[in-house]
C-alpha cells in the first residue's frame, strides 16, 4: 500500500474537521431567534352592515400574530405593527440556525462513521 493511500483516511478526517469548524463559525453572526411564523391578517368584523363583510379589500387590519408550537399546542401571540418585523427577523434567524444545525449533524454523522470504520480496521486517528 502506498503512503498516499495510508494518508487518505486521515486527510478525509481533516477535511471533515475543517468543514465542521467553518460551519461552527457561521453560528457567530446569528442574532436573536425564535421558532414560529409571523402572520399578517386582515379580518372581517361581526357587524352585519360593515363594508368588510362584502369587500375583501376593506377588511380590518392588518393585524400581526406570531404563531408557534410548544408541547404540542399552537400558541398565537398578537403583535404590534412595530414588533412584527422583529419577530419576523427572529423567525428567519431560527430557520438559518436549524439549517446550519442540520448540516453540522450530517457532517458529524459522516465523520463519526468514518472514524468508526477506521477504529474497526485498527487504524489510529485523531479527534
Amino acid at each position: 500500500m502506498s503512503a498516499s493511500r495510508r494518508l487518505q483516511p486521515t486527510a478525509l478526517l481533516s477535511r471533515y474537521a475543517q468543514r465542521f469548524r467553518e460551519l461552527k463559525q457561521q453560528l457567530l453572526p446569528l442574532e436573536y431567534f425564535c421558532k414560529g411564523t409571523v402572520l399578517r391578517r386582515r379580518v372581517k368584523c361581526g357587524k352585519a352592515r360593515c363594508a368588510c363583510r362584502l369587500d375583501p379589500a376593506r377588511r380590518h387590519g392588518p393585524y400581526f400574530e406570531w404563531t408557534y408550537k410548544t408541547k404540542g399546542k399552537t400558541v398565537n401571540v398578537k403583535l404590534t405593527p412595530q414588533a412584527a418585523p422583529l419577530y419576523w427577523a427572529a423567525s428567519q434567524q431560527y430557520r438559518k440556525l436549524k439549517a446550519l444545525l442540520n448540516r453540522l449533524e450530517r457532517l458529524s454523522q459522516s465523520a463519526l462513521q468514518h472514524q468508526a470504520r477506521l477504529t474497526q480496521s485498527g487504524r489510529r486517528h485523531g479527534p
